[in-house]
C-alpha cells in the first residue's frame, strides 16, 4: 500500500500570503513588484493546496479499493480535504479581488501618463 506524505503545515505560509493579500486589497499603496511578488506567492499557495487536495483524493480512491482499509484513515483524508477546500477557495477568491486591484491601478497609472 503506497502511502502520499503528509502535507508540511501550510498554516503559517497561508496566513502569511492571505494576510498580504488583505492588506493590499484594503487600499494600502502597493507598488507593481509588491502585486507581482503577492500574485506570484498566492500562485504557489493555490498549487499548493490543490496538490494536496489531489493527493487525498487519490488516496481515498486507494483506500475504497481496498476492502481491508482503516476507517480512520479514510476519516482523515476526508477530513483533510474538507479543511484545505475552504482554504482553496478563500486564496482563488482574494486572488480574484488582487487581479481587479491590481487592473485598476495600472488604468490609472495610465491615464495620468497620458496626462503629462
Amino acid at each position: 500500500m503506497e502511502r502520499f506524505p503528509r502535507p508540511v503545515s501550510q498554516q503559517p505560509l497561508h496566513y502569511a500570503v492571505v494576510s498580504r493579500l488583505r492588506e493590499i486589497l484594503d487600499e494600502r499603496p502597493a507598488t507593481e513588484v509588491e502585486l507581482r511578488s503577492v500574485t506570484e506567492q498566492a500562485d504557489g499557495l493555490v498549487r499548493l493546496l490543490v496538490a494536496q487536495i489531489e493527493a487525498s483524493e487519490r488516496r481515498l480512491t486507494e483506500l475504497a479499493a481496498e476492502p481491508d482499509s482503516s476507517l480512520s484513515e479514510v476519516a482523515d483524508e476526508l477530513r483533510r480535504v474538507e479543511e484545505l477546500r475552504p482554504s482553496l477557495a478563500e486564496v482563488r477568491s482574494l486572488v480574484g479581488d488582487l487581479e481587479e486591484r491590481a487592473r485598476r491601478l495600472r488604468t490609472n497609472w495610465l491615464l495620468h501618463q497620458g496626462e503629462q
